[in-house]
């Protein structure tokens, strides 16, 4: 089942590794969350059996302090060898000179899935190992829709959409749509659900130029603000998970979520998972997220950091990540082109709503401050909700504001 994958992650190593392999080191891995850790443990016992005298010292973190300890020991000159960080981070990594390139064989690249590169590719190289990849689906309650004379029905396109999510709020008096405004990064996510399913973006990665002002962002913040009438009230205090927690209360008739959610809906709610419905000016498309490791400048032993981070991300530890009995991702790699035999997401047409959009989906915008740049596209979301300015001048607004992050 994993030959392919084995030697995939053993494709090259040798070349690089060379006398730093020989002195013993101790890596200092920083992860989030406890999911996984079985998994992770295995292959660093698996590293360290082929690199005798090196110690892999694993500190698992909360989501919340992860990412930020491994910037400030960075920035301190005491940098991890490894760490888990979202993707977004890569350009400002990279451009802070704190991270090295990590070289992913030709072989290794074709073994993705499409788009995923894309997400930690910055001036022509890669700066980080993908290790956990989503996409979005849109969740209907069909007990809501019932309630409300509706068949249980996908909506194809925003129009649809549109009018599935009032004829339910008419009907029922409960949102037709979950809408998220919160200052939460899941509130840029959502918007670049609808803004991809609308053929847009917000900068172009070949030529870093921002492309925010345009048709396709100005008729996605129209349609989320024309939402706002068929949604939960005060969207602006809701985040993703909140937004579940509606649904699950029978309180919300669609939402927007990643294929996880299937195992967080409450037992007894009848739901179907759909394609995120298209824009007047684009197919139906996803967001493509992911976190990857990357291997930190500085620690002395980088290419011994990057043959582990190597290992961590090919061979059975990403499938056991990937796979519903660990943390229930769209799956990262082809699977079923490797060698694996019946993947996951072979037989159940649930993760088909998961992988068709992926190459009509986008990737999370890398930007310096990607901070900064999510607070600016999330005032611009937040004034649409509330009614602060036209659609025009908020778009207007934010794509200047942009030119100084990226």
């Amino acid at each position: 089942m994993r030959n392919k994958l084995i030697l995939l992650a053993a494709a090259g190593a040798g070349a690089m590794l060379g006398a730093s392999a020989a002195q013993s080191a101790e890596l200092h891995f920083i992860r989030c969350g406890d999911n996984g850790l079985d998994q992770d443990r295995q292959v660093i016992a698996e590293f360290e059996a082929k690199y005798p005298g090196n110690t892999v010292n694993m500190e698992s973190l909360p989501w919340g302090t992860c990412q930020d300890k491994s910037l400030k020991l960075a920035a301190a000159g005491s940098p991890p060898s490894v760490s888990y960080m979202g993707s977004r981070t890569l350009k400002q990594l990279a451009d802070n000179d704190l991270v090295v390139p990590v070289a992913i064989s030709e072989e290794q690249q074709q073994s993705y899935q499409p788009g995923v590169l894309g997400t930690v590719s910055y001036r022509d190289q890669f700066w980080g190992f993908p290790r956990a990849f989503s996409t979005k689906g849109l969740f209907l309650n069909c007990d809501i829709f019932e309630e409300a004379g509706l068949a249980c029905e996908a909506p194809k396109t925003w129009d649809e959409m549109y009018e599935t999510a009032k004829i339910i709020k008419d009907k029922t008096g409960k949102a037709g749509v979950g809408l998220t405004g919160k200052d939460f990064d899941n509130t840029m996510h959502q918007f670049l659900n609808y803004l991809y399913s609308n053929g847009g973006q917000v900068i172009d990665p070949s030529t870093n130029e921002i492309t925010l002002n345009s048709k396709n962002t100005l008729e996605t913040l129209k349609f989320y603000g024309k939402l706002v009438d068929v949604a939960q009230d005060g969207p602006t205090a809701f985040e993703r998970t909140q937004v579940r927690d509606l649904f699950n209360d029978n309180k919300v008739g669609m939402y927007i979520d990643g294929p996880w959610a299937r195992s967080q809906h409450k037992e007894g709610i009848n739901t179907i998972a759909a394609a995120i419905p298209a824009g007047p000016s684009g197919v139906s498309g996803t967001l493509l997220i992911t976190d990857s490791l990357a291997v930190f400048k500085g620690s002395g032993h980088e290419d011994l950091a990057m043959e582990f981070a190597r290992m961590m991300t090919t061979g059975d530890s990403q499938y056991e990540l990937d796979r519903p009995e660990g943390w229930g991702l769209t799956p990262i790699l082809k699977y079923e082109e490797l060698g694996y035999e019946k993947p996951y997401y072979m037989d159940d047409p649930y993760w088909k709503v998961f992988i068709d959009p992926i190459p009509t989906g986008g990737p999370e915008p890398l930007f310096v401050d990607y901070k900064a740049m999510q607070t600016t596209i999330n005032s611009m979301i937040q004034g649409i909700i509330l009614k602060d300015d036209t659609a025009e001048n908020l778009v207007s607004i934010a794509a200047e504001e942009l030119e100084e992050f990226k």
